[in-house]
């Protein structure tokens, strides 16, 4: 671990929340003069300090012990390269558009893949002005589908599902080529397309 660098991103984010050295050490329970030599690269924090540091300065402990923060790419709206997240433990359902470090519950996410599932079909019909979509798929809470997105033009429609509930959603209907996903806890992610 380079002290210098981390010190150096330590200092830059405590400024870009706007605190004190003296606000960051009373919230860790240490004195200002700790805040200032890590800041000054004459040491690192200690390993008990780092969840709470970074959750004060709000950033990833993994970058901070890096010593430094690297932007993701702009995202440039293609909203046909959006990806889906689920975090196993809490069921959070987290999206981007652009690759992305995505973390929940303190661990690293990766997307889902969509699969071609036969297990599960998905039917489309359209009732005046939205898509009403249904599936053939059971839902207890042991097995059933977790959430339905539906992508087209520059949006994301994304509607969760909760077991003991219907297995159906309505989407409103956009012009030209749209794709669907599905969710379910035991097959994973899968998609359909939707043509107008």
């Amino acid at each position: 671990m380079d002290c210098a660098k981390v010190g150096k991103l330590i200092l830059q984010l405590r400024k870009e929340k706007g605190l004190t050295q003296k606000n960051v050490a009373d919230a860790l329970n240490i004195s200002n003069k700790t805040i200032s030599k890590w800041e000054c690269g004459m040491g690192c924090p200690d390993a008990s300090l780092w969840s709470e540091l970074s959750s004060i300065l709000g950033a990833d402990i993994q970058k901070m012990l890096e010593g430094e923060l690297n932007p993701n790419s702009p995202d440039h709206g293609n909203i046909r390269k959006v990806k889906f997240y689920v975090c196993p433990l809490c069921g959070n359902i987290l999206v981007s558009t652009s690759p992305a470090s995505i973390f929940c519950c303190g661990r690293k996410l990766t997307a889902l893949i969509p699969k071609e599932v036969k297990e599960h079909s998905m039917d489309v019909q359209v009732m005046d002005i939205d898509y009403y979509i249904s599936f053939d798929h059971e839902m207890r809470k042991s097995h059933y589908i977790s959430f339905v997105a539906y992508v087209a033009d520059d949006k994301v429609f994304l509607n969760k599902l909760y077991p003991e509930q219907t297995s159906a959603v309505r989407f409103p209907i956009m012009r030209g080529n749209g794709k669907l996903y599905a969710y379910c806890n035991h097959h994973g992610l899968w998609e359909q397309s939707i043509l107008d």
